[in-house]
């Protein structure tokens, strides 16, 4: 797919400057397939013909002429730097003039409000399988590289310090699990969005006695919004709130990412970094040894764009009565989720781009003391001293450590039986050091704490094996519900042409 340019109306009203986001590589937003406002106008239009001539809402003797403008009005907007209309007072006077006034006998029971709702939800569903889309290509990269990488050894962080040693492996299925937590709420959002509001015109229906299921299965949509009011003054504000907190939530998981990565840039010998060239790294205008992350900034910045585009259907949306505009713009709710696709692309081209050492990784867990808590852990598992008092034990072999400038692999036995014995001196438990030479050993081997783990979910090689398997049978699911929806979407689409031709005289 090409690249599309979001348009500037929605950016504006949100105040957002418009360089924030330009261009979303790969994003089918609804006007990339035609779909936009005057394509859903233009399929409204002919499910009504078909739909109301049927239930003999429509004069027979009339229908072949109405079929006849909808024709002419869609292929005039159709062709090359054509206008569009995204209104239903801009669209219905093309089909006047096509068809004359008696075209709109079409407008039986209809109204701008449940058309406009009607439209927003299917572009607004098509927005969010495209996120979808990239969310599962994305995560399907973190879940490869994690399979890369099961016994690659690494230090991960907590408060910003060194804390444990980790299989990195581990360490990206736990950002896979929660980018698996945004496919859910895609999902769970798309089944809220996936609802026609046709036939409920403005507030409380008609005296009409429209087919509102039939409009819907012919638009693609699992089904009508029950409550008519609900539909255009009520559930249509909502959606894109919701759309924009599963962007948000999205943009953070990146932003974690990046930044995690983003600390590693500040050593000298850093154990993870991009790939030069190809666009990932630059070299400094000033400083020739430099090379810096030019795609994680830039990914890290279109994350934060993402959530401030993101914030704006929030903010139109506060302390305003029921069924107004303000959040409902196509363009800016597009844009919120252009901004999403952008992010998580970004991303993708991230885990594709990462050089990981595990020799400097394993380097860095062995030049400190993340290997530590294992000692404690020992000490309370295999020889019953209380964990607080292992810690303490530790806590000490750590601190004399540091103060003599000695790293884990080089620390002395007999000087960890001294601090132990020190340390436990009056109490009731053993007064003598209880673990074994090589137990104390062991016990600082990074890659050995991770093989030994016991608890489900953990690092350990049985535990990677099931949830790489589980990660991939989830992106598997989420493959085939993208793919399910937008066949729905086309058969359906594809039925109403079948028998809107039907209409036109033979």
């Amino acid at each position: 797919m090409t690249a599309i340019p979001l348009r500037a109306t929605g950016l504006a009203r949100f105040g957002i400057a418009l360089g924030l986001v330009a261009l979303v590589p790969g994003f089918a937003q609804a006007d990339d397939a035609g779909r936009d406002e005057f394509f859903w106008l233009g399929e409204m239009n002919k499910a009504t013909a078909v739909i109301n001539s049927e239930a003999g809402l429509l004069p027979k003797d009339k229908v072949p002429a109405i079929a006849a403008a909808i024709t002419k009005v869609l292929a005039d907007g159709s062709q090359p730097g054509a206008k569009r209309p995204s209104t239903v007072i801009s669209f219905e006077p093309l089909l006047i003039k096509a068809g004359g006034v008696e075209v709109t006998l079409l407008h039986a029971g209809r109204s701008s409000q449940d058309m406009h709702a009607t439209y927003r939800a299917a572009i607004l569903r098509d927005d969010l399988l495209s996120l979808a889309k990239q969310l599962e290509a994305t995560t399907r990269t973190l879940v490869d590289l994690a399979d890369r990488h099961r016994e690659t050894i690494v230090p991960n962080y907590t408060n910003g310090v060194a804390a444990q040693p980790n299989s990195y492996a581990h360490y990206l299925l736990g950002h896979a699990a929660g980018f698996g937590r945004d496919a859910e709420r895609i999902r769970e959002a798309y089944a809220r969005v996936d609802r026609s509001a046709m036939g409920t015109t403005v507030l409380n229906g008609t005296g009409w006695p429209l087919d509102r299921d039939r409009m819907a299965g012919y638009l693609g949509f699992a089904g009508i919004v029950d409550n008519a009011y609900d539909a255009s003054q009520i559930s249509s504000m909502e959606h894109p709130v919701e759309v924009g907190s599963i962007v948000t939530s999205i943009a953070l998981h990146t932003g974690h990412f990046i930044e995690d990565v983003m600390t590693q840039y500040a050593q000298t010998r850093p154990w993870i970094l991009l790939e030069e060239g190809g666009g990932n790294t630059y070299v400094s205008s000033a400083m020739p040894q430099k090379r810096n992350p030019g795609l994680l900034n830039s990914t890290r910045s279109d994350a934060s764009a993402a959530i401030a585009l993101a914030l704006g259907p929030i903010l139109q949306a506060h302390n305003i009565t029921p069924g107004m505009n303000d959040p409902k713009d196509v363009e800016a709710n597009s844009a919120v989720v252009a901004a999403g696709v952008e992010t998580l692309a970004g991303l993708d081209k991230v885990l594709k781009g990462l050089m990981i050492s595990p020799e400097r990784a394993l380097e860095e867990l062995n030049s400190d003391w993340t290997a530590s808590q294992e000692i404690a852990d020992i000490l309370m598992r295999d020889h019953g001293l209380p964990f607080r008092e292992g810690h303490h034990v530790a806590s000490e072999i750590v601190t004399y450590a540091r103060a003599n400038g000695i790293k884990p692999l080089d620390f002395p036995f007999a000087d960890a039986q001294r601090i132990y014995a020190e340390t436990v001196k009056g109490t009731a438990f053993p007064q003598v050091l209880p673990m074994t030479e090589a137990e104390f050993r062991a016990a600082l081997d990074p890659a050995a704490i991770v093989r030994n783990r016991t608890t489900r979910g953990g690092p350990q090689p049985v535990e990677l094996e099931r949830m790489i398997v589980a990660a991939r049978q989830n992106l598997d699911a989420q493959a085939t519900w993208i793919g399910d929806r937008r066949a729905h979407i086309d058969a359906a689409l594809a039925r109403l042409d079948k028998d809107f031709a039907s209409l036109s005289p033979k």
